[in-house]
C-alpha cells in the first residue's frame, strides 16, 4: 500500500506517469476504477476547488465520495500519541483512521497548519498519524505541502512550453493582507526542481526563506538535474528571462504564530505584486497561481486577463490528475 502525501516520496518517471495519465482522462473523463469503491474526504480547512475536484472525480471514476467536515461535523481528533483525553478532542486518530479504513477504500485528508508552533507542525502530524493507522491509501489534499497542486501546475506548465527541462521557473512572493501558509511555495519549488527547471526564489527579504526540508529538496533535485538554485531579493534580476513565473505569498517562518513583527518585513514587498512591467522583463514568460487570488494585490488584471496566465488551466487540471491519483492508489499501481 503506498500514500500520496508529498511528491519527495515519489520519482519524477511516477510524476510524469499521473500527469500522463491525467491528460488521457482530460481526453476521456469517464472511467471505473472506482467503481463500488469509495473516498472520504476530510476537511479541516474550507476548500472550493478541492472539495469540488475531488467529489466529482470519484464520480466520474464510478466512485462515491463522502465529504466530512472534520471542523464541526466529526468528532474532534487527538493525534499526539500518549495523550490523556480529558478535555478537547473525544477521539484518537488510532481509532479514527482504522475505522475509516473499514468503510471507505481511499482517505483524502486537508489540514493547514494551525501557526503556533512549525518546529512542531513542520512534521505534518495530523496526516501522517491517519497514514500511520489508516490501512488504505491516504492522499493529501494540501497541509503543508500541496502535491496534488503541484501536478495541475506541472501540466500546465508541460502543456504551454512543451519539455520544461532547463527553463527558467520564478517563485514570487507576492502582497497579501495577512500572513499564509507556505504549502504551495513548498511544493512549487518542489516540483519545479524535481522536474528539471532552474529555479529562483524572489522574497522581500531572507526572513522568507522557506523550510531547510523544502529548500534542501529543491536545491539537491537540481543538483541531481544539472539546473540551478537561486534566492534573490532583486526584482528584475529575478524576472529576467524568467520561462515561467508562480505568484504565492506566505508567512516569514522566523515569526511564526508571532505575525505583528514580521510587520516591517512584509513592507518591503509592497511592490511585489506581478504586473505587467515585470512580465515584461520575462522571456515572454507564463505565469500563474494555484487559487484563490486577490486581484490587483497578488497579480495585475491586465496580466491575469491575459494569454500569459495559465491559472484557470491550472485549476481545471486538478480533477485530472486527482483522478490520476485515486485509481493509482485504489488499484496499487505506480509505474
Amino acid at each position: 500500500m503506498r500514500h500520496f502525501l508529498s511528491t519527495e516520496d515519489w520519482s519524477r518517471s511516477e510524476l510524469q506517469s499521473l500527469i500522463d495519465r491525467a491528460r488521457e482522462f482530460r481526453d476521456s473523463p469517464r472511467g471505473d476504477a472506482l467503481k463500488g469503491k469509495s473516498i472520504a474526504l476530510l476537511f479541516f480547512n474550507p476548500s472550493l476547488r478541492t472539495r469540488t475536484s475531488f467529489d466529482l472525480g470519484a464520480h466520474q471514476l464510478g466512485g462515491h465520495a463522502i465529504v466530512l467536515d472534520a471542523r464541526g461535523s466529526v468528532w474532534p481528533v487527538e493525534f499526539e500519541e500518549g495523550a490523556v483525553m480529558d478535555q478537547g478532542p473525544e477521539e484518537h486518530v488510532k481509532e479514527a483512521a482504522r475505522v475509516l479504513s473499514s468503510y471507505v477504500d481511499l482517505i483524502a485528508i486537508r489540514a493547514f497548519p494551525k501557526f503556533e508552533d512549525w518546529q512542531a507542525e513542520r512534521e505534518d502530524p495530523l496526516i501522517t498519524a491517519y497514514a500511520k493507522y489508516a490501512t488504505v491509501p491516504v492522499i493529501n489534499m494540501e497541509t503543508i505541502v500541496h502535491p496534488c497542486q503541484e501536478l495541475a501546475l506541472m501540466m500546465a506548465l508541460q502543456d504551454r512550453l512543451g519539455d520544461v527541462r532547463g527553463k527558467d521557473f520564478l517563485l514570487t512572493w507576492v502582497p497579501h493582507p495577512k500572513p499564509l501558509n507556505t504549502a504551495v511555495a513548498n511544493s512549487a519549488i518542489l516540483i519545479a526542481s524535481k522536474f528539471g527547471m532552474n529555479v529562483r526564489m524572489l522574497v522581500p527579504d531572507e526572513v522568507y526563506t522557506l523550510d531547510p526540508r523544502y529548500m534542501g529538496a529543491a536545491e539537491r533535485f537540481c543538483a541531481d538535474a544539472g539546473c540551478r538554485f537561486s534566492l534573490t531579493t532583486n526584482v528584475e534580476e529575478a524576472y529576467s528571462g524568467a520561462h515561467a513565473v508562480y505568484a504565492k505569498s506566505w508567512g516569514a517562518l522566523p515569526f511564526y504564530g508571532q505575525w505583528e513583527a514580521e510587520a516591517p518585513y512584509r513592507a518591503k514587498g509592497a511592490g511585489f505584486m506581478v504586473d505587467e512591467a515585470k512580465m515584461a522583463l520575462t522571456d515572454d514568460g507564463v505565469v500563474s497561481h494555484c487559487l484563490p487570488m486577490r486581484r490587483n494585490v497578488k497579480i495585475a488584471d491586465a496580466v491575469v486577463d491575459s494569454q500569459a496566465f495559465l491559472g484557470i488551466s491550472e485549476a481545471e487540471n486538478r480533477l485530472h490528475v486527482q483522478k490520476a491519483i485515486m485509481e493509482t492508489l485504489a488499484r496499487g499501481t505506480t509505474n
